[in-house]
This record gives C-alpha cells, sequence and structure tokens, in this order.
C-alpha cells in the first residue's frame, strides 16, 4: 500500500516497537526494551470520549479496531508522551496547507495536550484526541471525500479503498517497507500543493487588480501604448509569466512573449495580443484561483497512486481538451481532444484499450437514430445514401471511409459508457479554443499518430502498414498484446513540478459544488 510515507515514517517506529504482541508467523522476533513501558487501555471507556468528543464520533470503528488490534496505549507510554505524536499534530494543525479550510476539531484541547504545563502522563482523553486527530486528518488529506459524494460530481474513475489499520498493523509487522521512496498519492497533487503555496503568498501580499480597457478599445497589439499594458505586464509578473516588471505601458516583444506563454499554458492559440478573452481571465481573484487549485487537489485524492509508477498510460483531460499517451516516464504523444458538450458530458472513468479499429463502421447510438437521423430521413429520403449510411438491422451504421464520423481508426476499451476515442474527419474543430461538441465520445486530433506508436510499440507495425489499414475501405480489428490503460479526468487546474498552474474552463460547471463538499468537511 502506498500511503503516508512521510507522516508514518515514526509511527513505524512507534507501533513496530511498542507492540507486546508477537507475530507467531514471524521467527526470531526481538522483544525490545521499550514493551516494558507500554501501558494497557480501559476500552470500556470509549464510551464516554465519543459522547464528549461528537465531531470524532465518525473514526470509532476505526479506533476501536486499532486497539482491539494492540490493547495498550499507543502515543503514551509510562514515560510519557511518545516524540512523533507531536508530528502528527502539527501536520493536523496546518492541514490547510493540503487545500483544505477549516479548523482541526478541538483544536485547544489538543494544543493543551502538547504546549500545556499539566503532566503528559498516559491519559485515556488526550490518547483517542490524539488517535482521532490521525484518522481525521489520514482520512481528510488521503482519502478525501468519499465515493457517494465523489461520483456526485460525475466522477467515475476506481477509487482505492484503505484501511489505515491494516496499514498500520503492516508496517507493525515489517517496519522497513515505510522506507520504500513511493509517495502516496497522485504525483499532481504534490504539484498542485506548491502551486497552492504560490497564490496564497501572492494572496497575503494583496494579489492582483482589476484591468479594464478604455471605452473603444477591443484588443491591444505589439507597438500599441496604454496603462492597461502596464498593468498587464504587472499581473504577470506577479503570477511568474515575466521575471521583471519594467512598469513599461508600450506593448513590446518582452510583454508579447509572456502573453504568448500564458496562452499556451492555457492550451490556446495565441496571436501576441491583450484581447478582452485574455483580460477577463487576468480579472479572476486571486481567492478564485486558489479555490480551483483546492478542488482539483480533491481531485487528486480519488486517483490511485499507482498511476504514479504505470509503465504506461492514455489520459485525457477535459477541461484542457488535451491527450498525453505516457511510456515509462515520457511523454510519447500529445494531442488536442474533443469531448462532449454540456448535454452529452464525456464521462469520467478509466478502462484498458484492448483493441484498435480500423476503417471503422459507425454504428450509430439509439438516441442519435432517434433524435437525429430518423427525422433527417422524413425530410430527405437519400439522407442515408448521401451520408454513406445504410440501415444494419433496426439500426443504422455509417460505411468505413474518409466521411465517416469516426474517421479512419477508433481507440477500444469496452465500458458500459460506450465511450472510445477515435479520429474524425472534423478537423477543423480542433483549432478552436473551447472544444466541447461530441456525443460523449473523445475525437483526437492526432489519431494516426496514435495508431502509429501504439501498434508499432505492440506489434512492431510501420507507419505504411498503419495507413495502408486506416485506408483500406473495409473495417479491419488488431488486438493489442498489452492492453494500455485509458484515464478520462476531470482536472481545471494543473501544475508542473515548479507548482506552475495552467487554469482551464469548468466546462462542466463542476468545481463550485465540489469546493462546497469540501468546505463542509471541515465543519
Amino acid at each position: 500500500m502506498k500511503k503516508l510515507r512521510l507522516l508514518l515514517l515514526a509511527m513505524a517506529v512507534v507501533l513496530g516497537t511498542a507492540s507486546c504482541k508477537k507475530d507467531k508467523n514471524l521467527a526470531n522476533v526481538e522483544v525490545h526494551e521499550h514493551d516494558k513501558n507500554l501501558v494497557s487501555i480501559d476500552t470500556v471507556k470509549f464510551d464516554g470520549f465519543f459522547a464528549k468528543h461528537p465531531k470524532f464520533k465518525e473514526y470509532e470503528p476505526e479506533i476501536r479496531k486499532l486497539y482491539r488490534k494492540h490493547n495498550h496505549y499507543i502515543w503514551h507510554d509510562k514515560k510519557g508522551l511518545i516524540e512523533f505524536a507531536e508530528a502528527i499534530y502539527n501536520h493536523a494543525y496546518q492541514i490547510e496547507d493540503e487545500g483544505l479550510e477549516g479548523d482541526l476539531p478541538y483544536k485547544e484541547k489538543l494544543s493543551y495536550i502538547f504546549y500545556g504545563d499539566e503532566s503528559d502522563k498516559p491519559d485515556l482523553e488526550s490518547e483517542l484526541l490524539i488517535s482521532s486527530m490521525y484518522f481525521f486528518y489520514t482520512k481528510k488529506v488521503y482519502e478525501g471525500l468519499d465515493t457517494e459524494k465523489s461520483r456526485a460530481t460525475g466522477w467515475y474513475l476506481p477509487r482505492e479503498k484503505v484501511d489505515y489499520v491494516a496499514y498500520l498493523d503492516t508496517l507493525m509487522k515489517d517496519p522497513t517497507l515505510i522506507k520504500q521512496d513511493k509517495k502516496e498519492l497522485f504525483s499532481q497533487y504534490y504539484n498542485l500543493k506548491k502551486g497552492l503555496e504560490k497564490y496564497r503568498r501572492i494572496q497575503k501580499k494583496g494579489g492582483w487588480g482589476t484591468i479594464k480597457f478604455d471605452e473603444g478599445i477591443k484588443q491591444l497589439k505589439k507597438g500599441d501604448s496604454s496603462a492597461v499594458v502596464s498593468q498587464v505586464r504587472k499581473r504577470l509578473y506577479t503570477e511568474g509569466y515575466l521575471k521583471d516588471d519594467s512598469d513599461k505601458n508600450i506593448f513590446d516583444d518582452e510583454l508579447a512573449e509572456a502573453v504568448n506563454n500564458y496562452e499556451k499554458t492555457h492550451n490556446r492559440e495565441s496571436n501576441s495580443t491583450i484581447s478582452q478573452q485574455l483580460i477577463d481571465e487576468l480579472n479572476v481573484p486571486v481567492e478564485e484561483r486558489i479555490k480551483t487549485i483546492s478542488v482539483n487537489m480533491e481531485r487528486c485524492r480519488w486517483v490511485s497512486p499507482e498511476i504514479n509508477d504505470a509503465k504506461e498510460y492514455i489520459a485525457v483531460n477535459i477541461p484542457s481538451y488535451k491527450l498525453r499517451y505516457v511510456r515509462d516516464g515520457e511523454i510519447v504523444l500529445n494531442s488536442k481532444v474533443v469531448v462532449g458538450k454540456v448535454l452529452n458530458k464525456t464521462v469520467v472513468f478509466s478502462g484498458d484499450m484492448s483493441y484498435l479499429v480500423f476503417s471503422p463502421y459507425w454504428n450509430v447510438p439509439k438516441s442519435i437514430l432517434e433524435n437525429e437521423i430518423k427525422p433527417a430521413i422524413k425530410k430527405n429520403p437519400d439522407y442515408l445514401a448521401q451520408h454513406n449510411m445504410e440501415w444494419n438491422g433496426n439500426m443504422v451504421r455509417q460505411k468505413p471511409g474518409g466521411k465517416n464520423s469516426l474517421g479512419l481508426v477508433k481507440f477500444m476499451f469496452p465500458n458500459s459508457n460506450n465511450i472510445y476515442l477515435h479520429d474524425t474527419p472534423a478537423k477543423s474543430l480542433f483549432n478552436k479554443d473551447d472544444r466541447a461538441f461530441s456525443h460523449g465520445c473523445v475525437r483526437v486530433e492526432k489519431a494516426r499518430d496514435l495508431a502509429v506508436a501504439i501498434a508499432k510499440k505492440d506489434g512492431n507495425w510501420t507507419e505504411s502498414k498503419v495507413d495502408a489499414a486506416m485506408n483500406a475501405g473495409r473495417e479491419k480489428v488488431y488486438r493489442l498484446k498489452n492492453k494500455i490503460p485509458v484515464y478520462i479526468v476531470y482536472f481545471t487546474a494543473w501544475a508542473d513540478e515548479n507548482g506552475n498552474v495552467a487554469f482551464f474552463d469548468d466546462i462542466y460547471k463542476r468545481d463550485d459544488r465540489l469546493a462546497t463538499m469540501l468546505y463542509k468537511i471541515l465543519k
């Protein structure tokens, strides 16, 4: 299990040395000197603790399970408070660094345990407060909202279920497991966390102001002079797109390069102009940017950290309209994509690509047949022939060819949502910044390049062999020897290793709802 690498580093030592039970299946287990300092715990008194501390009631099952396995104090011994308990407290006390707003429950009581004047001798209330704090922190930071809530936001990727008590038990049996250098969360989480720190620093310095064009001005280009230019310059400097703020009000090459970099980072075409669209985006308050980063950190908690070490996968991020094919840690291919429009949202889920179909038929979905094709046939009896379609039983399909709606190849990862990746003859749509036009499937601009990359690696196909199959005019299925995981995700913020964050339009309007859920979990 890949959780709690840093958080539980000392925990392994605490529990590994503190356990008074020997594993009968392990030979030559030393009885540590510290075992003599263990203090037994009275679980009968647990009811009173949870009655007095209802905000921690939800962790009662885990806490009872923990102390059934280890019927003694964990955070205290006869000498007093275990040192690592303070590390747990420091993490929980600063939970806002993890993109979570709100206070640690019973903060004053917990603070008094560590910094008060009373003796730190074993005390049931203190012991259970620390254990509750441990579960509070790990479940909020590493697990996040429960599956039911994440599904309510349209997220259907499988969630990793973590039993933190079982994990601690594993550590007790083999504390060396904690030394493995594996991250406990999807790596993007840590990039966004750096971005969160950056934008909170900007917030503390006052954020940025609002920029407004003078009346009658719709855009500025290189060589133009305006107070708006100096404002944009300062704004881009604040966010890190310029190394220095010269305060010049002339639109020079330096500013043009910064504008172009900003647009490129956000996956938009740029022509070295300051447009109203750019101004609108630059005017988004820093507080909103912080909220966006926070909700995307939450989404990272829903992604299995196994993807960090995946040898090969394809990921589509809906809001950025981008596909990425990764192999052995390197990006093999980046491509623009078209995703489902608001009424036909592309579903967030994962699957295993198992075969490619060259020169495919397009089997028209029943909804499209009823709502679009049949009404068109009534108006025009020759509609099917004109669109290279034919009846196939009670359904309609479009024949292979250059005008086929799926283009010349489709990439199949069978799923109940009937979603797949495919080519398209409508290439012009890839030139648009906003690309939510499909009925739910994902159209890939570089479909041919993706097919070549996959078939060459999987079956040693040449480019000419791929081209021949794509243009054969008859359907051909190529089954992969090795399936490729495909992840369709929804991230409206994405950061690089330095914490530089790109923000994308929340095309399905999901961020605010998630932010509301996220805010409530600490209340």
